[in-house]
């Protein structure tokens, strides 16, 4: 397929034009100009250069890799039907849509972009985060930056025991029971080509708890909505776990909340003070 210049340059003016900084979580300020983003302020979204986005808007440049429209696409928040339009502008065939698509809905992102002060994540069924909020990095770390089977909270929890360390011991042993059930139901409705069922085969030749689990043929065992964690910094907290379904794509928004006026209110308080932390 061939890059439409001057169409892929159009689609950018007006998918930016469109969006405005409260859509994104940017502040509107006193000064703005112009009715939707700035250049600059796109380029950031989408992690690249605001010169390498310019020149995309103008018409030249070179063709973005899937990988560039990929993140184009996210930066400016686009639907699916828009995101696949933007790779055939580009000179690509749009990936192929599923539950295993790491594309986050715009309705998802809208939410997450309002939500900087309280502790938030998108996840795929798998537990995979695609998305943290700035206090969701300080109350969990980073989990955005494993790779391979380890981006799955389920699939490190059996093989990274640094990851159990943030969960309160006694829920271990619930938790593990969770992790194993959901893999199993996943894996039966994904099938046996699924990256669900190669978690699985992962864990069964790596893990003996695991394994043990996995013979009870549990399913539907469910976590608690009260989650109990361990912060090295701030200390024991209990948080209330809020989920948004997006069924198109099988993501998961994921709010903790704390009660207002409860000890751990106070103490997620201070975790906004003192900011992202290395955990996990």
């Amino acid at each position: 397929m061939e890059i439409d210049r001057t169409g892929l340059a159009a689609f950018l003016r007006r998918r930016r034009e469109l969006l405005q900084p409260e859509d994104v979580g940017l502040p509107r300020g006193q000064r703005r100009r112009t009715s939707g983003l700035r250049r600059e302020e796109v380029a950031a979204l989408c992690n690249m250069s605001t010169d390498y986005y310019a020149r995309l808007e103008r018409q030249r440049g070179p063709q973005p890799s899937e990988q560039m429209a990929a993140s184009i696409a996210q930066g400016l928040h686009l639907s699916l039907d828009e995101r696949d339009h933007l790779f055939r502008l580009a000179g690509h065939n749009p990936p192929v849509r599923g539950t295993v698509g790491e594309h986050v809905g715009p309705g998802l992102l809208r939410i997450l972009d309002r939500l900087a002060d309280t502790p938030a994540e998108i996840v795929t069924e798998l537990g995979e985060t695609l998305r943290q909020t700035p206090l969701g990095v300080a109350l969990t770390g980073d989990t955005t930056r494993f790779t391979g089977p380890e981006r799955s909270i389920g699939f490190r929890w059996f093989t990274l025991p640094a990851t159990r360390a943030l969960y309160a011991p006694e829920e271990h042993a619930l938790l593990s029971r969770v992790f194993t059930s959901g893999l199993r139901q996943i894996a039966t409705v994904r099938g046996p080509g699924s990256r669900a069922a190669h978690y699985a085969d992962f864990l069964l030749e790596r893990s003996e708890e695991f394994r043990t689990l996995w013979d009870t043929h549990e399913v539907g065992v469910r976590p608690s909505h009260v989650k109990h964690f361990r912060h090295p910094e701030v200390g024991p907290l209990e948080l209330h776990c809020q989920t948004l379904v997006d069924p198109d794509q099988s993501h998961l928004l994921l709010v903790y909340t704390a009660t207002p006026g409860s000890e751990s209110h106070d103490r997620l308080r201070l975790l906004s003070v003192i900011g992202t932390q290395t955990v996990g």
